[in-house]
């Protein structure tokens, strides 16, 4: 803990000395007594302070430090021309601190916004940003960003490559359909690759551009990968995942035990298929086709979108960063005076059976956790509930595995069943059924008015059980006029040999949660009014009519994450005693200090 504290200071005081923490002190205490007002802020998922926030960008480890861009609208709750890079840093994805903005609109290649990108570290950890930048002629283009300072591991000042635009809309493309641009991998020919997010007569497209010094920039004969019949391809992302093992991959590496995950953001979601890269013939092929449905691999089935990865060096891992924007409206947004927050980072790799993707949050979010209540072997006879009591149930980590001891008497899978979304709202909480619904009730009210039930039922099969997955948010608030989508997957497991599994992460108006040890993920944004702050309660619940037993249920309240200006690290140095000391100074002297304390967390 002392390491961490003096890792703290270090990045405190090295913002002081550069004009940085005035400005996070004197928001403090106006963004505490709007947070106080505010019963939907969260505790432990990043928010900006106030206003507008979407896509992560340009995510980075360099140097000691996590690197968190985003779009931001610096004058207003609502999304609008002007869209800036805001920019956060961490040790330890958990606790953040704000930075001034890394990008804002100042040239006739940008003038109109700075929209989203990617980061890139080139050989000898030089890092450098792609971004859309939006021109006078409302033109997205592809714009090159370095750092002032490649000695500074917080990368505070960026300068705009004095050529930009490297990359303009090609020809065929409509001007407004060309942007995103990803990380860039290189190739064994000596060459750097990225993709850019297009769509042109009903096709999605990630169109392919090469380079040999990252500044000249040729587009290849060919997209990458298309897909007909969706909407513009936003956010691409390309990576490699392993097939032996659950570490990361550097964008860059290509060997026979890799797969690789082309992603795109459409139709309000996030898409991926799994599949193999020919870097010979430039061309991706899929292992399964892809529609653009519901039955379609997904990152998230509920709210997430937008979502960027970026290969974690220190840990060997890769991390994903998704936006999860509001369910309420525009008025309300504006009064609360904010909109939008990242998904808490997910560690992904590649499942065992080499079908789909596995997501988990980052291991770091156990330093939040705080209280613990444990249950083992609880039987839930049908219509029962059980209060998993003593915690705080508005920003809490569950985690509960269920054994179903009769299989065989679940119900038949009606074949017309096809669409898990569909399904789920057919069959809500409130329907019950042979095995099922069982699961979580969060963010509830005593008596159970307001509600939001994530819950699985079972079905017989030709042949194998089939596991449903649903997110009901119908009774989440008593208020009418909010989106109360039903979401739902189908989960991949066989309950036959293994648990049926739920991990529930909740945090005052988002609840995230993975299934079958993060299989699939679902994520909603729920308002009650009834239901906040220490009124909130939780729940396991079983309303089906045969009995369900929790093997394990473990609950953690979780403690407030500090991230500034709300909790700023200026405050920090001054409970610790560090402001004034012989650390700051020379923290702030010497960035190297800083990464020294920084890698003993």
């Amino acid at each position: 803990m002392a390491t961490l504290f003096l890792a703290i200071a270090c990045l405190c005081c090295a913002l002081l000395s550069c004009g940085i923490g005035a400005e996070l002190e004197g928001s403090q205490s106006r963004s505490i007594a709007a947070a106080r007002e505010q019963p939907y802020r969260t505790s432990y998922h990043f928010q900006s302070p106030r206003n507008w926030l979407n896509d992560p960008n340009g995510l980075m480890y360099y140097k000691g430090v996590y690197h968190l861009f985003y779009q931001y609208n610096p004058h207003s709750a609502l999304f609008s021309n002007g869209i800036v890079w805001a920019h956060s840093v961490s040790y330890d994805l958990v606790n953040w601190v704000h930075l001034n903005h890394a990008l804002e609109p100042s040239e006739p290649f940008d003038v109109k916004s700075c929209w989203s990108g990617s980061a890139t570290i080139l050989p000898g950890s030089r890092p450098v940003i792609l971004y859309t930048g939006i021109d006078a002629n409302y033109r997205q283009v592809q714009n090159l960003a370095i750092p002032k300072n490649e000695s500074d591991p917080f990368l505070q000042e960026w300068v705009k490559f004095s050529q930009n635009p490297i990359i303009v809309p090609p020809i065929g493309i409509e001007p407004d359909n060309f942007r995103d641009p990803t990380t860039a991998w290189w190739g064994p020919d000596g060459k750097w690759r990225i993709i850019v997010g297009s769509w042109r007569d009903n096709i999605g497209m990630a169109i392919l551009y090469q380079s040999d010094d990252f500044f000249h920039w040729s587009k290849s004969e060919h997209p990458l990968f298309t897909l007909s019949n969706t909407s513009m391809w936003e956010c691409p992302d390309f990576f490699p995942v392993s097939t032996d093992s659950t570490n990361g991959m550097d964008t860059s590496t290509l060997n026979p035990s890799t797969k690789h995950v082309m992603k795109a953001s459409f139709n309000s979601h996030d898409y991926y298929v799994l599949g193999t890269y020919n870097l010979e013939l430039e061309r991706f092929s899929p292992d399964d086709d892809l529609k653009g449905a519901s039955p379609d691999l997904r990152l998230d089935y509920g709210k997430y979108y937008a979502s960027k990865s970026f290969f974690d060096s220190a840990k060997n891992r890769r991390i994903l960063f998704g936006w999860v924007n509001e369910s309420d409206s525009t008025e309300d947004d504006i009064a609360k005076g904010w909109s939008g927050l990242q998904a808490f980072p997910r560690e992904i790799w590649l499942d065992r059976s080499g079908k789909q993707l596995i997501q988990w949050p980052v291991e770091e979010i156990k330093t939040l956790r705080d209280k613990n209540i444990g249950v083992k072997s609880l039987g839930l006879d049908g219509g029962s509930t059980y209060e998993v009591s003593n915690i705080t149930a508005s920003q809490v980590d569950v985690e509960v595995a269920f054994e179903l001891p009769k299989l065989e008497e679940a119900e038949l899978m009606d074949p017309n069943w096809v669409d898990p979304q569909i399904l789920c709202s057919e069959k809500n909480a409130s329907v019950g059924g042979m095995y099922g619904p069982f699961g979580l009730l969060a963010l509830a009210t005593k008596d159970l008015r307001e509600q939001t039930a994530i819950f699985f039922r079972v079905f017989r099969g030709h042949n194998r059980y089939i596991v449903l997955m649903c997110s009901d948010q119908s009774r989440s608030s008593l208020r009418n006029e909010i989106d109360k989508t039903i979401y739902g997957a189908f989960l991949d497991i066989d309950p036959q040999v293994e648990k049926i599994s739920l991990r529930t992460l909740i945090d005052h108006s988002i609840i995230e949660s993975f299934g079958g040890e993060g299989k699939v993920c679902i994520t909603s944004r729920v308002y009650p009014v009834l239901a906040i702050d220490e009124a909130a309660r939780v729940y396991t619940f079983n309303y089906g009519t045969l009995s369900v037993r929790i093997e394990r249920l473990d609950a953690w309240s979780m403690r407030k994450a500090r991230i500034g200006p709300g909790e700023s690290l200026v405050s920090q140095c001054e409970n610790l005693s560090f402001r004034g000391s012989e650390e700051c100074p020379s923290c702030a002297a010497s960035p190297s200090h800083c990464e020294e304390s920084a890698s003993a967390i």
